[in-house]
């Protein structure tokens, strides 16, 4: 099979296309022959030396990737949920070794989801990593309740835009923040409010709020702690949490978060009933070929993308 190995941590041109043997799934672990794979943060992070690094290096050869969609080719002993040719798709071995940059992709079982019949691969895939990013903070960290003011910021990106849905879902009042040029499409979303950071800084023009969803860095959560009330909530996925900050919300009594999401098939299996009937839709801004991977890697490292890009595997 082809896979991408990271073979400098130079970022995208650190990823050389090589031929590597076709992978043989272990107990518990399904084959997929890959047909969509989505792109993250993390990714462009891994492949410059950052985030993942440290703990894959010695693993080579290093195949980064963790999102994918595709059909069963093969399964394991003890495997029962799924069969060859079942439709599957899920963030694989994560935070571990993922190797979804590839033809093939070896996945525990338990970390995976059958694809609805009326979902494509392309927007499957799209619905892994971030989606379950939102899922586990918002809902499982955050409990959002019916009427709860939620904050999520860069609304419009990966993580944000399935944050907008499942906040709404649960009877939020949401406001997102983006810069002007996603301000439609967060709206479109659900979002009740927005707030063009660029133009506004946010803690100056919104009211209070109960749950913060942080992703831009450290100078955003100070500045998001102002908003919360007392007994309310600030999740962040981008920066730790340093003593001064904990201190003080200790002294507001704000509970805060810094989660690292994981691989979860039951959850991805909740994720894949809301894509089925409409609850959450995926929003693709665009996909490239297998072979342009790099490129659509360097194009998501500029910071500007609208919710995913994904890659094709023919």
């Amino acid at each position: 099979m082809q896979a991408y190995t990271l073979t400098t941590p130079s970022g995208p041109e650190g990823l050389s296309l090589t031929e590597l043997p076709s992978p043989t799934p272990g107990a518990g672990e399904v084959a997929i022959r890959v047909r969509a794979i989505s792109l993250n943060p993390v990714d462009f992070k891994t492949a410059r030396g950052k985030a993942l690094y440290g703990s894959l290096r010695e693993q080579a050869p290093v195949v980064l990737g963790w999102d994918v969609s595709g059909e069963v080719t093969a399964v394991g002993d003890g495997v029962e949920d799924f069969r060859v040719d079942d439709a599957v798709f899920g963030m694989v071995n994560f935070p571990g070794h993922g190797q979804a940059y590839a033809e093939v992709v070896i996945a525990p079982a338990v970390h995976l989801a059958r694809k609805p019949s009326n979902v494509s691969h392309i927007d499957a895939a799209a619905a892994t990593l971030a989606a379950l990013t939102a899922w586990q903070n918002l809902v499982d960290l955050a409990r959002i309740e019916k009427g709860q003011r939620v904050l999520i910021h860069a609304a419009g990106g990966g993580v944000g835009h399935f944050a907008v849905q499942l906040a709404k879902e649960r009877g939020a009042y949401v406001i997102g923040t983006s810069s002007a040029g996603k301000r439609d499409f967060i709206l479109e979303l659900g979002a009740d409010e927005h707030v063009d950071y660029h133009e506004h800084q946010f803690e100056d023009v919104l009211e209070p709020v109960d749950v913060v969803l942080e992703s831009l860095g450290p100078e955003h959560l100070e500045r998001s702690l102002q908003l919360v009330k007392p007994g309310g909530k600030l999740l962040t996925i981008a920066a730790g949490l340093s003593d001064h900050l904990q201190e003080r919300a200790e002294w507001k009594s704000v509970e805060l978060h810094h989660h690292l999401v994981y691989s979860d098939g039951e959850q991805q299996t909740a994720i894949a009933e809301r894509l089925a009937d409409g609850r959450l839709r995926a929003h693709v801004s665009r996909t490239y070929p297998f072979a342009e991977l790099p490129a659509a890697l360097r194009e998501l490292e500029k910071g500007r993308t609208q919710a995913k890009i994904i890659v094709t595997v023919p």
